[in-house]
């Protein structure tokens, strides 16, 4: 055999007859087997756990120790017990048969054998080991797969969980921030005035801490809080125009029913662009456009703001959230801004 070539299998012959073992040493080396001979059930034993063979052709009848006893002993270690043992013998009847296979035996070859009928059932032992062998390695690596995907299902678990605390409070917050700044400015001309934007203030805090509770104690609580779409974004374009005095004009041309995904996708998408159009965009005009067409379904949320140079301004937590939940769904998501010239955010939802 070219040295470069691999070894079929490794094989152990036990036989306490000199003449057996050269016959059947030659006739498996000729094919390529890596082959061990042995005499005595000990000698094999401790051959074993020296190298252990791919494959073991073992004699029933010989002294001290005979073929059931060596069996035995291998299958009762956990570190040898899975090498296939084919018995060779000259005993032929049933009982000697039964019996190896109940120590352990995968085969039985009786002698006088054929060299055709030994090269078969060796080599179709062989191949149940490499096949097992393949086994065993793919439910290992499945196992280390789904060890990284759990991994993964964590890390996009816990990124779910910050897009949910950053949607439910970063509006909240946001509104509470104008309304206090709003007070202070007022508090000296006109103090009630300015207590009513305090009160608003108080009533935008104690939203956002029981905000901060929800999302700690249900994590997956449905934001739309059982509303339809369209109410829950009739609230959301409500409470930004109470903070900034500004209304956005809406179109929703909704020709079928959306998912439950696509439904919350939409809103948190809508609330994170009201968000930063409230934060950052000092606008006086804001558009909302949603339609279903045959291929899916559109979203669009523009404003007259002052814009900024997108490239520099995708790296924001809030349009993060948005490219993530997008890619989510096999969505597209097109930001289209430039400073003094507003922003136009552009999301498509395929096949919804």
């Amino acid at each position: 055999m070219n040295s470069t070539q691999r070894s079929p299998g490794d094989i152990l012959i036990v036989d306490d007859t000199p003449e057996n073992l050269h016959l059947l040493s030659a006739m498996l080396t000729e094919q390529g087997y890596d082959v061990r001979s042995v005499k005595t059930g000990s000698a094999a034993l401790m051959g074993v756990q020296a190298q252990p063979p791919d494959l073991i052709l073992l004699d029933i009848t010989m002294p001290e120790m005979n073929g059931y006893e060596v069996c035995e002993n291998l299958k009762s270690n956990a570190d040898t017990r899975e090498i296939p043992v084919i018995f060779i013998s000259a005993l032929n009847e049933v009982f000697d048969k039964v019996k190896a296979f109940t120590v352990g035996g995968v085969d039985y070859i009786t002698k006088p054998f054929q060299v055709e009928e030994v090269l078969v059932r060796v080599e179709n032992q062989l191949t149940i080991r490499r096949l097992h062998g393949q086994l065993v390695k793919a439910l290992e690596q499945e196992k280390e797969l789904n060890r990284r995907i759990e991994e993964m299902a964590t890390l996009e678990e816990r990124n779910r969980i910050a897009r949910d605390i950053h949607d439910s409070l970063g509006h909240a917050l946001v509104a509470l921030n104008i309304q206090m700044e709003t007070a202070l400015t007022l508090w000296r001309d006109a103090p009630d005035r300015a207590y009513e934007f305090l009160t608003e203030a108080k009533q935008l805090g104690s939203e956002a801490l029981r905000a901060v509770r929800e999302s700690v104690s249900e994590l997956r609580a449905d934001p739309l809080q059982g509303k339809v779409l369209e109410q829950a974004i009739a609230s959301l374009i409500q409470e930004f125009y109470r903070t900034t005095n500004v209304l956005p004009q809406s179109q929703i041309t909704l020709s079928r029913p959306l998912s439950h995904a696509i439904n919350t996708a939409v809103y948190r998408i809508l609330q994170e662009g009201l968000t930063n159009i409230c934060k950052h965009a000092a606008a006086t005009a804001v558009y909302i456009h949603i339609q279903t067409v045959e291929s899916g379904l559109w979203v669009i949320i523009q404003d007259n703001g002052k814009g900024f140079q997108v490239g520099d301004s995708k790296t924001g937590f809030g349009l993060q959230g948005m490219q993530e939940r997008t890619n989510s769904l096999g969505a597209t998501l097109e930001i289209r801004s430039q400073p003094c010239g507003g922003c136009r955010i552009t999301v498509f939802f395929p096949k919804i």
